[in-house]
């Protein structure tokens, strides 16, 4: 199997679209196919602080319907998933747009929305382990260590955020270690979560999040080619969002 890996969509929608159309995708009957059976997959993070979270939540909603989803869940999936489910959890660092849409519907349309959405979160693995074993689908990244381990807290905070320190930048968002730095495993690993300025390929591991959300671009990595794809932001660049690499 071919597959498209989407870096964090983060709820900008039309960049989406744009991007699977320049792949090769076409729209039937609300699913994205391709002509020559590839298939979608995704880091996390479709939603929060774009302009449209619930139309890109809606399409995952279908694909997972059609049973092809493969969609490894991030921080703000887990966020939402809590909010979903009627935990208090701050509406900030982007969940509040996400939050600004819903209210927008009736109370009755905004419940059935979120009680779907906490059926597709329910049913999402910590991450994807494809062909064969060769190739890892993952939100934050994953120790070699972890693949193929039994879940656990260790490594659900792992997928979720990374290798955090504990400490925080300014802006609020957790100080992360360069995890990728040190893996030596066998499997190949797609990640997202830390906007970068371009695909960083590091150790038989490329971050794919290229900050479409800061203005940036989306990206796409094809699998087994490892070319990447990219449309550009219609969002604003917010440089200070992007992290550096020495």
């Amino acid at each position: 199997m071919k597959y498209d890996i989407i870096g964090d969509i983060h709820g900008c929608y039309d960049e989406f679209l744009s991007l699977i159309r320049k792949l090769g995708y076409s729209m039937r009957n609300g699913i994205p196919l391709h002509p020559d059976h590839r298939q979608l997959a995704f880091v996390g993070d479709a939603m929060d602080r774009g302009p449209n979270s619930l139309k890109i939540l809606n399409l995952l909603f279908e694909i997972q319907d059609a049973g092809t989803l493969f969609y490894s869940p991030g921080n703000h999936c887990n966020k939402l998933y809590r909010f979903a489910k009627g935990n208090h959890v701050q509406l900030a660092h982007g969940l509040e747009t996400t939050v600004a849409e819903l209210n927008t519907f009736s109370k009755e349309k905004r419940k059935h929305f979120l009680n779907r959405y906490r059926q597709f979160y329910e049913a999402l693995p910590y991450y994807h382990t494809m062909n064969n074993g060769n190739l890892i689908v993952v939100h934050a990244g994953i120790r070699e260590e972890m693949i193929g381990a039994p879940y656990s807290e260790e490594i659900r905070v792992f997928v979720l955020y990374g290798d955090i320190t504990g400490g925080k930048l300014p802006d609020g968002r957790p100080i992360r270690r360069d995890w990728a730095t040190h893996y030596k495993g066998d499997a190949f690993i797609v990640y997202g979560h830390t906007p970068v300025e371009k695909a960083r390929f590091v150790n038989n591991t490329v971050n794919i999040d290229t900050g479409c959300v800061f203005g940036g671009k989306l990206m796409a990595l094809r699998y087994p080619e490892l070319e990447v794809v990219s449309v550009p932001s219609l969002q604003p660049f917010i440089p200070e969002k992007f992290t550096q690499f020495d």
